[in-house]
């Protein structure tokens, strides 16, 4: 008795799994600009920025997709901070793509845990992947800091648990 018992909750938990859809990742929105706020920018940097002045990003190669550009000014001093996002076909395109990019921004420096992919160029501008999404940020500050780098490495992190 306690046997079919057993059975009938294991073949229920069963199919309940299975009529459950599998978790997928967030599609990105239209505006990629969206991805961070001038608010949650103020707070991570400790600087108030204003909204986003938006433009098209080049193709990286002839046949792949534009970008977006979202340049962020502070309001006082403390420079700019610039967001440049791309949505490429697939993960795997997306995965192929910032495998060849990282060719040009040679020495990389790997981040642990952040996304699926991610790195520091030598000019500290910080390029991830999350999924079929490419992202790069950088903080225009004369005297960058290990201080700068938690701060971009968390605006990163914001910005892949939005997609």
């Amino acid at each position: 008795m306690i046997r079919m018992i057993r059975l009938s909750l294991l073949a229920t938990a069963l199919l309940a799994s299975a009529a459950i859809p599998p978790a997928r990742a967030a599609a990105p929105p239209s505006d990629l600009c969206s991805l961070l706020s001038a608010g949650e920018i103020s707070k991570a940097l400790g600087n108030a920025y204003d909204a986003p002045k938006k433009s098209i990003a080049p193709r990286p190669f002839p046949g792949t997709n534009e970008g977006t550009d979202c340049h962020y000014p502070a309001k006082s001093g403390g420079g700019e901070l610039w967001l440049r996002a791309y949505v490429d076909p697939s993960p795997a395109a997306a995965t192929e793509l910032f495998a060849k990019l990282r060719f040009f921004y040679s020495p990389p420096k790997p981040v642990a845990g952040l996304a699926d992919e991610a790195y520091y160029d030598p000019r500290h501008g910080l390029h991830v992947r999350k999924g079929n999404v490419r992202y790069f940020l950088q903080l225009d500050t004369s005297n960058f800091t290990a201080a700068n780098e938690k701060q971009l490495n968390d605006l990163a992190a914001m910005v892949a648990g939005k997609l």
